[in-house]
This record gives C-alpha cells, sequence and structure tokens, in this order.
C-alpha cells in the first residue's frame, strides 16, 4: 500500500469520527455539504475514494483545515507540508493555507496529455487563478480562453466553468478560492498623495 493509499485509508474513520463529534446525522450532514447521504456512506466506510470535490464541503462543514480531513501531521513548523490530492481528471491538488473557512490557496498541478474535453460544473464561491507555467484553457460560462503563464482571471464559480490544458502541455497554477464568494481584492497601483 502507497502512502497516498494509507492517507485515504484513514480519511474515512476521520469523517465518522467528525460527524460524531458533531452530533450530526448523515442525513443533516448531506443537506449541509450537498453530498448525498450514500456518498457519505461510503465515504466515511472507505468504500469510496476522497476527492476534493467531496473533501471540500466536508471542511467547510466541520469548519477544520482540509488537511485536517486527509491526516496531515500536526507540526508547530510554520511551513505548510501540504498532502497533495490526486484529482479523477489526473490533476494534482496541494492545499497551501490552513483555514476551514473564508479564502483558501491551492496549486494545481494538470499533467501532459491529450487536451480533455471540456466538462463545465458550478458550485458556490468565487474563484481567482494564476498561471505560473503552461497554457491554461478555461471555459467560463461563453467564454472559452487560453491564459499563458504570468496571466490571471478571476470568476464567480456559480458560472458553468472548466479548466485544462490547453496545448497538451503540462500546466502549473495558483488558485485561491473563497466558498461564500469572498473576492480577493488586488490594488493596481499605489495611491499618489497630494504635496
Amino acid at each position: 500500500m502507497t502512502a497516498n493509499e494509507d492517507v485515504l485509508a484513514a480519511v474515512g474513520p476521520r469523517l465518522r469520527a467528525l460527524r460524531q463529534q458533531h452530533g450530526t446525522t448523515l442525513a443533516a450532514l448531506s443537506e449541509v455539504t450537498g453530498v448525498s447521504v450514500s456518498t457519505l456512506s461510503r465515504l466515511e466506510s472507505g468504500q469510496r475514494r476522497a476527492t476534493l470535490e467531496l473533501l471540500l464541503p466536508l471542511a467547510r462543514a466541520y469548519r477544520v483545515p482540509l488537511d485536517e480531513l486527509v491526516g496531515a501531521p500536526a507540526t508547530g513548523d510554520p511551513r505548510i507540508y501540504a498532502r497533495p490530492i490526486k484529482h479523477r481528471s489526473g490533476q494534482t491538488i496541494i492545499p497551501l493555507s490552513r483555514q476551514a473557512s473564508g479564502l483558501q490557496s491551492f496549486k494545481i498541478l494538470i499533467p501532459a496529455g491529450p487536451p480533455q474535453e471540456p466538462d463545465p460544473q458550478t458550485h458556490e464561491g468565487y474563484e481567482w487563478l494564476y498561471v505560473l507555467a503552461g497554457h491554461l484553457r478555461i471555459v467560463l460560462g461563453e467564454h472559452d480562453l487560453v491564459l499563458p503563464p504570468g496571466e490571471a482571471a478571476e470568476f464567480d464559480t456559480r458560472v458553468p466553468h472548466w479548466f485544462g490544458s490547453a496545448t497538451g502541455e503540462a500546466v502549473e497554477l495558483l488558485t485561491i478560492f473563497g466558498p461564500q464568494g469572498e473576492r480577493m481584492h488586488v490594488r493596481a497601483r499605489p495611491t499618489k498623495k497630494s504635496p
């Protein structure tokens, strides 16, 4: 068994313990997260693989950092030792923040390979992303854009969206996600003080 499989195997009991600590039922948790009761049950029993789409709403519901759900080691070291999460699309998602609520940041690695067919999805929140390497294709509502390294985009995630490699090359990007519509504020230039 690999280290990642060990971590995933430990997620189920941790989710069950958190739910019991919060004194909630699978039905109540399903209502809060939008994840079906059967999926939650299979996650807790280890019969369903934990994915980012499933873990993010659970982390918000329990008000715990995502790395606590996947069992990142407790440490007094201020550096973040994030455990990568492998997405079903092949993407690797690395949490870069520890807070359970508010803005959360991730590094996403999209592997090289044939360009994928877009499958736009929606969910609550607001997202900002910045391309570090490669060319990112982003489909956002009626827009179909290619972002080269150094470009950024921000959008309401209730708009159907999808992103992947535009050319088949590997892509690296940073993303900041606000689950309740929090937006990142960027100062374009300093304000000038009058003499």
